[in-house]
């Protein structure tokens, strides 16, 4: 007995999804419909939210761990572990990690109250000539000799220098120090462009597809790495060449691993220009330089920093104070060595003055006159002529 089969039914599309259909309904098969229709290239084209807070920079209210590290009592690592432990408080509240502070309030540390200074202060520059021999380190464990040694302190307030960039152990030559983090940050990473030149001595002459190849690129173990150019000065001792090579990043003992790829060695690396500053002529070994306005603007100019952050920041209270006079110039000299004495000279080509005594002071007639002595005149005070920039001695001032 045959039975008796429904007609077949034509397929029909599912409705699209809607807001007042069940969630279920957003697993139901796709039409051809919609794809043709261009619904799911609409949806996928619509702006998605990002869930990435990002906090603009407030100068007026910055976070307490980055005044704490401006103020040269650590990293901004460590301030942050010393928030967690619970050692600092604001207002005699209890600090959070990211808590931004403002002037007025009072930080202290370990029950101790400290005075902070809210706004970051005037960019600050030291050239230092490192010699072979000298860790880039503030603690090191093996008690070898380190740069900061041999650097000037900084006032309280002021921050504390940090090293632009490292040169490793055997590396001699331009290594640069500021007081500033964020400057110190544009200036070694990457994406700014800086470029470091080197004046290196090679065990071997580099034929030119080795050369080429270095400009191409070649493998390390932590990517690729180019030269951006390549110049021959000349022949050193015995079969050693010495060669200027330029690159625009700072990666660990790069320009050795990168000479040693190509099957040559490095006898001796110097550094002799970091972006627009260029190893001062005259400036010894072990010795350090400020570094005047100028060069600090052209610093600033390559590396895309900011006005306010060059020029620094003055806090309430401080508006009215006199400005503190720095024994600095506008520009930097050529000359090396450290800044003689001036106490009790004379300006460039004039006299030095005599403590001459003066003479009576003629009177009206009819006028008894006046039995007052007149103090004797105190020698000037005078600077050196023409423009330049501090010198250091190889020791602490």
């Amino acid at each position: 007995m045959n039975s008796i089969q429904p007609p077949e039914m034509p397929p029909q599309a599912p409705e699209p999804v809607t807001e007042a259909q069940p969630a279920s309904a957003a697993f139901a098969p796709v039409a051809i419909g919609d794809v043709l229709s261009g619904r799911f290239d609409a949806e996928t084209a619509a702006p998605v939210p990002s869930s990435k807070r990002v906090l603009p920079p407030q100068p007026e209210q910055p976070k307490l761990h980055k005044v704490l590290a401006q103020a040269g009592l650590g990293s901004r690592l460590e301030m942050e572990q010393w928030i967690a432990q619970g050692r600092l408080s604001v207002n005699k509240q209890p600090a959070h990690v990211g808590q931004r502070i403002q002037f007025g309030d009072q930080i202290r540390l370990d029950g101790r109250l400290l005075r902070l200074r809210i706004a970051a202060p005037p960019v600050r520059v030291l050239a230092y000539h490192k010699p072979a021999g000298e860790v880039v380190t503030t603690d090191d464990p093996h008690n070898r000799p380190t740069v900061f040694r041999r650097l000037p302190r900084l006032a309280a307030g002021q921050g504390k220098w940090q090293s632009v960039g490292r040169l490793d152990l055997n590396t001699e030559g331009l290594l640069l120090f500021t007081n500033s983090g964020e400057f110190a940050n544009r200036l070694m990473h990457p994406r700014f462009g800086l470029e470091r030149e080197y004046a290196v001595r090679v065990l071997g002459a580099l034929s030119e597809q080795e050369s080429q190849r270095l400009l191409d690129g070649v493998p390390l173990d932590d990517g690729m790495a180019r030269f951006s150019s390549i110049t021959p000065e000349g022949q050193g001792e015995g079969a050693n060449q010495w060669y200027r090579v330029t690159l625009s990043e700072g990666r660990y003992r790069e320009v050795r691993r990168m000479i040693e790829s190509v099957g040559h060695a490095v006898s001796r690396l110097i550094r002799i220009r970091y972006g627009a500053m260029l190893l001062p002529r005259g400036l010894r070994r072990g010795t350090w330089m400020e570094l005047g306005e100028r060069d600090i603007r052209a610093l600033g100019e390559a590396s895309g920093t900011p006005e306010r952050v060059l020029r620094g920041g003055r806090d309430p209270d401080a508006r009215q104070a006199p400005k503190p006079r720095r024994n600095t110039r506008p520009d930097r000299g050529r000359a090396s060595g450290p800044r003689p004495s001036m106490a009790g000279g004379a300006p460039r080509g004039e006299s030095p003055r005599q403590n001459t005594p003066a003479g009576p002071r003629r009177q009206a007639p009819g006028k008894p006159t006046a039995q007052r002595a007149k103090p004797p005149r105190q020698p000037a005070r005078g600077r050196i002529g023409g423009v330049g920039a501090r010198h250091g001695k190889s020791g602490r001032k």
